[in-house]
């Protein structure tokens, strides 16, 4: 069983930066990809990016291509998201996932498990 819990959402303007971190606890993760999802009020969860563990590839959902940045400490188990540029559009509930698979995938039903979700709320 794995354990993933988010933390460093707030409150920020447009153009402004946050990072968001995941620590996962239970085991290691070398065939693992771990990633992020967001939903806003009345949307579908919609796919961030993902990280693939054992060698640090990564895939990000069009949206935010260029501005956010999913890394992994692989050291403390952690799984990073830079949030650069921050859009009011992107204001949602972020939640960390993670899949006992080595394939990314951009649907959540590939994900095994979830964190509680952090909210981002990005003002103009």
């Amino acid at each position: 069983q794995v354990q993933l819990v988010e933390s460093g959402g707030g409150l920020v303007q447009a153009g402004e930066s946050l990072r968001l971190s995941c620590a996962a606890s239970g085991r290691t993760f070398s065939g693992y990809t771990m990633g992020w999802f967001r939903q806003a009020p009345g949307k579908e969860r919609e796919f961030v990016a993902a990280v693939r563990w054992s060698d640090g590839s990564t895939y990000y959902g069009d949206s935010v291509k260029g501005r956010f940045t999913i890394s992994r400490d692989k050291a403390k188990n952690t799984v990073y998201l830079q949030m650069n540029s921050l859009k009011p559009e992107d204001t949602a509930v972020y939640y960390c996932t993670a899949s006992r698979s080595h394939l990314a995938t951009m649907s959540s039903r590939g994900y095994d498990y979830w964190g509680q979700g952090t909210q981002v709320t990005v003002s103009s």
